[in-house]
């Protein structure tokens, strides 16, 4: 069974994931990473693709994936230093998160094998449309066995999201707001209403919620409306400034408890 299938099974609230760009802060860093994140009661990691255009990302994880293209990480590198990561002790659920031009670059059934023998479990395309994923991504990622894991924001319609509830696997990614990604203060009065209404619908698919997670507040709202919480520019400002994963999540426990 997947592992993304068997930590939603398994843990139904709570659920922290975190995110981090492959070859930040340093080139040969990723696998070691995973495996510190894993110690410290981290529950799914993604792991960010670096793209020179990232759309959806903030000056934080923009400011990475630009260090990281520097260090020399490449999506082939990336699959190297994966290779031997299940062998290695690694259980929880990992999911790459990538753009589509280095992806197609790839091929999508080279990347799709590649995941599977890396032990990949997952996928995250923020800039794949829907009527290409399933005409021409999900036969592939169906028969690899990778869950691609869509997005939706406050401006998804409700159809749009029934939709994507019905032809999607895994769990569904709520983006808490309709801008980059980046720390937030607190989930204002718009926010709350959107989680309450993706709440009424009653999907049939678990939903995590990311975008904007850096504290008590938004940790503990985006838990209350959902299986659990995404963070990713937090983690990676502190990555930067400790320039090793154990310090970095430890610093996170701490600002997560503010």
């Amino acid at each position: 069974m997947n592992r993304i299938t068997t930590l939603f099974e398994t843990k139904k609230s709570g659920i922290l994931s975190l995110y981090f760009c492959a070859g930040h802060p340093t080139l040969n860093g990723t696998a070691e990473t995973i495996k510190t994140l894993q110690e410290n009661g981290i529950d799914m990691i993604e792991i960010g693709v670096p793209f020179s255009d990232p759309m959806a990302d903030g000056p934080v994880i923009q400011d990475a994936a630009t260090k990281a293209l520097r260090n020399g990480m490449t999506l082939k590198t990336l699959f190297g230093q994966l290779a031997t990561i299940r062998q290695e002790g690694v259980t929880i659920p990992l999911i790459l998160m990538g753009y589509l031009n280095p992806i197609y670059r790839y091929g999508i059934e080279a990347f799709c094998q590649s995941c599977q023998a890396c032990g990949i479990d997952g996928a995250i395309i923020p800039d794949l449309p829907f009527k290409d994923y399933l005409e021409q991504v999900k036969p592939i990622a169906d028969r690899y066995g990778i869950k691609i894991i869509m997005l939706i924001t406050p401006e998804t319609s409700d159809e749009r999201i029934r939709f994507i509830d019905e032809h999607t696997d895994g769990f569904i990614y709520m983006v808490s707001s309709a801008a980059t990604t980046g720390a937030q203060k607190e989930f204002d009065n718009s926010k709350q209403a959107y989680f309450q209404r993706i709440n009424a619908m009653s999907l049939k698919h678990p939903r995590m919620i990311g975008f904007g997670i850096s504290n008590k507040q938004t940790l503990e709202s985006a838990q209350q409306n959902a299986a659990g919480a995404i963070i990713g520019s937090k983690f990676v400002t502190l990555l930067e400034e400790k320039q090793n994963a154990k310090d970095a999540v430890l610093a996170l426990y701490e600002q997560l408890k503010r």
